[in-house]
């Protein structure tokens, strides 16, 4: 059973496209909320959290204190580093063990904002992704978070660009709102289920 990694930068429509797929049948382990439940819920990684960022990266309700955790990781790029270093592997022991319980399916997507950034795609057999023209990217995330074209574009500048991750990408689909989604799904789909 393939293990196939599935990104897009924001507003590129992933979430769609992984909804097409789920439409055939195929399991997603989506990294971004697994992560968010990881982190409150894994007693280790709470642990390891707590001893590198301090007490307050749980608030007293148990939750996680995002805000105090983005402050100093996105000011410091060895805090993020950091941070990373403990995440990602209880990340991967998690979608591995995930990936390994499913039956019956050719294949398994893995969605992941950050795939090619993490270097997640090297623990991936094949990788897909999904593309769109930057301003349709940030008209989608303007219209979705309610939100600015200067706030959009700085999350935008801070994601690998598109022309890096086409290099590293197996498979790419179009999602400009002309190009059919069904067609390169199902494309894609045959070939990874070796069809």
């Amino acid at each position: 059973m393939k293990k196939v990694g599935i990104t897009g930068g924001i507003g590129s429509g992933k979430t769609t496209v992984c909804q097409l797929f789920e439409l055939l049948g195929i399991p997603i382990y989506y990294a971004d909320n697994k992560a968010k439940e990881l982190i409150v819920k894994n007693e280790a990684l709470r642990t390891k959290l707590i001893e590198a960022f301090g007490e307050e990266t749980y608030l007293p309700d148990g939750s996680y204190n995002r805000v105090y955790i983005a402050n100093i990781v996105f000011s410091d790029k060895k805090e993020l580093e950091k941070l990373n270093h403990i995440v990602h592997p209880a990340m991967y022991q998690d979608g591995l063990d995930w990936h390994n319980a499913q039956e019956g399916v050719p294949y398994t997507l893995k969605e992941a904002a950050i795939l090619f950034e993490s270097k997640g795609h090297l623990q991936m057999d094949k990788t897909i992704l999904v593309v769109a023209p930057e301003q349709i990217r940030i008209e989608r995330v303007m219209k979705r978070d309610q939100t600015t074209v200067e706030a959009v574009q700085a999350r935008i500048d801070k994601q690998l660009p598109d022309a890096e991750k086409i290099k590293l990408a197996d498979y790419i689909i179009l999602n400009d709102g002309k190009a059919p989604l069904v067609p390169q799904v199902l494309k894609i789909h045959d070939k990874l289920r070796g069809v």
